[in-house]
């Protein structure tokens, strides 16, 4: 059955591919960037391989009144996609880059999806809401602690909305990726030398550089984004499904494990 999917955070990596798939599947599909610049491209893109079923749109989450005009749209399925990430040593990061990664993960996700399901419930739509959350929903590893306390905020919001709108046919999923080479995860890594200082900070440059190259050299840390595209074309408007999506099985493995272990972790 086609679905109408809004799509946050589609003007690059995960949300676009995924859009773009989607639309070739015949849904339609408003995916929204949060860059004005990135609508026209993607919309020339839509249109030169022929999807008159994608929409393009802003929807900056920062910005009120794009949140309230997406929220006055008709679609069936919210895929909460936007976010972004600080990571570094908790105990040394700045609160206020902290702050605002909760501002953009967190809280102005949660305005514009209490907005959608308000409008389903009084209309009747019995729609679906999907968060991008991450592995790191389900684990912390050391200097990512601000970023994934982010995405275990939306497991719980996700997890106590699926109990509170099952009485009025809405569903609500998480989609848990690993670490997919999208640049995505690159990026966050380089957001704490704007501000580590080795002459204030007892974290050295130098050696929060080198755990993050290490991650990444390896083949958990640089997988290829192609396999989760593929998955979140099914997931994302599927009647039916798990609530929790990990991908690749070989990271679900990992995490239920180390969620066992976690209830014998000894300080």
């Amino acid at each position: 059955m086609s679905k109408t999917i809004l799509i946050t955070g589609a003007g690059s990596g995960f949300g676009k591919a995924a859009g773009i798939g989607m639309a070739k599947n015949g849904h339609h599909v408003i995916a929204t960037t949060q860059v004005s610049s990135q609508v026209t491209p993607l919309r020339e893109e839509a249109k030169a391989l022929g999807l008159d079923n994608l929409r393009v749109e802003r929807l900056d989450l920062t910005d009120p009144y794009d949140i309230a005009q997406a929220q006055t749209w008709d679609f069936d399925v919210l895929w909460n996609n936007a976010g972004m990430g600080e990571a570094g040593p908790v105990w040394e990061i700045p609160v206020d880059l902290v702050r605002r990664n909760y501002e953009v993960n967190v809280f102005l996700p949660l305005v514009l999806t209490q907005g959608v399901v308000r409008k389903w419930v009084r209309d009747g739509t019995k729609g679906k809401v999907v968060f991008t959350s991450s592995m790191g929903g389900l684990f912390t590893p050391a200097n990512w602690g601000t970023y994934v306390s982010t995405k275990h905020a939306l497991e719980a919001f996700a997890e106590a909305m699926q109990q509170e709108l099952s009485p009025y046919g809405i569903k609500v999923q998480t989609i848990n990726p690993g670490a997919y080479y999208t640049g995505y995860n690159e990026t966050m890594a380089d957001n704490p030398f704007r501000w580590l200082d080795d002459s204030k900070h007892f974290t050295k440059r130098a050696d929060l550089r080198k755990g993050f190259d290490d991650f990444f050299a390896t083949p958990e840390g640089k997988m290829d984004p192609q396999e989760m595209i593929d998955r979140m074309i099914e997931i994302v408007p599927a009647e039916t499904g798990k609530f929790r999506n990990v991908v690749p099985k070989s990271i679900e493995d990992m995490l239920k494990a180390h969620q066992l272990a976690a209830w014998e972790n000894r300080i």
